[in-house]
């Protein structure tokens, strides 16, 4: 493959800037096709982005010879089969996190993956942004010694449709697999996974306080990575707009890491007393390093940090720690 061609299955709103122009901007990447079962948003969406080619049927977008490459961005619910029959026409496949509604769907389609021979990526981006490598340089060049405790926090608070009863689909367990544990705290997880290894032991309480859905809207999780690494997580989707909080922190014996997950706040290195700060900037679109990473391994020219094995791990946390939830 000397270029890669893409089709988009889905082209809803986070297509428009996080990754869809991204198709036509990287290095030897196209975008050719789009596809959305409303067959005048697809339409719409092809005229402003200058694609040349929309459908309303998934099928039509696969079955296009001119598309080498599928990206998928519909809920969860449709990743493992629209994935599946994509594997199974000889496309790679670059898959939205999470990767699927749970651990089995994700082992569906990391089979079809190996069955056919056919690649398969997982839209965790944060393992290509500049600002998230830095914290990777930081701990591999010991500035905080051995790194000891991983800690994550977000607070948020309910959106207006939440508390209107006007649902959106990522609180609707049937689509999304759960609450909005599993469509954001999926990055931090995979994060941490890419910085630490896989987790090797983990324990999870989630809870519904609010009664605004049925999905989980509070998480708390202990977690031990493949390194030792100790990590915690603590989750709440119905807190205050006071109480905000979006912190990611890495404990060393000599210093320590913190940094926002979604705000793109600067980096803050402590030690001896002493605080660095690395400011970045957020990306235009900022699935654009991840998309190049995996155009470059299609081409034969590099590796995709993030995989359909490495996406897997994070479900199979994420359906642990919910488990006794959705069993009671």
């Amino acid at each position: 493959m000397n270029k890669v061609r893409w089709g988009i299955i889905g082209c809803g709103s986070v297509t428009e800037m996080k990754s869809g122009p991204a198709f036509n901007k990287v290095d030897n990447s196209e975008l050719v096709a789009v596809m959305r079962r409303n067959a005048e948003k697809a339409k719409d969406y092809a005229h402003r982005h200058n694609v040349p080619a929309w459908y309303s049927s998934a099928n039509k977008l696969i079955e296009d010879k001119n598309v080498n490459a599928v990206y998928i961005a519909t809920p969860p619910d449709t990743h493992a089969q629209y994935s599946i029959m994509a594997l199974n026409s000889g496309k790679p496949v670059y898959v939205e996190k999470p990767m699927a509604r749970n651990y089995a769907d994700c082992q569906s389609m990391i089979e079809t993956s190996k069955k056919t021979g056919v690649p398969l990526f997982v839209a965790y981006y944060r393992r290509s942004l500049p600002n998230f490598l830095k914290v990777k340089e930081l701990i591999e060049q010991g500035e905080i010694g051995k790194p000891l405790t991983a800690q994550i926090k977000l607070y948020k608070s309910p959106a207006k449709e939440e508390i209107n009863g006007d649902l959106p689909w990522r609180v609707i367990p049937e689509i999304a697999g759960g609450g909005h544990f599993f469509d954001l705290a999926s990055h931090q997880l995979d994060y941490f996974d890419f910085l630490f290894g896989p987790v090797k032991q983990v324990k999870g309480i989630a809870q519904n306080l609010a009664s605004l859905y049925s999905a989980e809207d509070t998480v708390s999780a202990s977690i031990r990575f493949e390194n030792g690494v100790v990590g915690t997580g603590s989750w709440c989707f119905v807190a205050s707009t006071d109480s905000f909080c979006d912190q990611m922190e890495i404990a060393g014996n000599k210093g320590k890491i913190s940094f926002s997950c979604f705000e793109f706040t600067p980096v803050v290195l402590e030690k001896e007393g002493k605080k660095q700060v690395f400011p970045f900037e957020k990306p235009q679109h900022v699935q654009s390093y991840l998309i190049q990473e995996v155009v470059n391994e299609l081409i034969g020219k590099g590796k995709s940090p993030s995989t359909g094995e490495t996406g897997a791990r994070t479900n199979k946390v994420m359906d642990e720690i919910v488990k006794e939830y959705y069993n009671k």
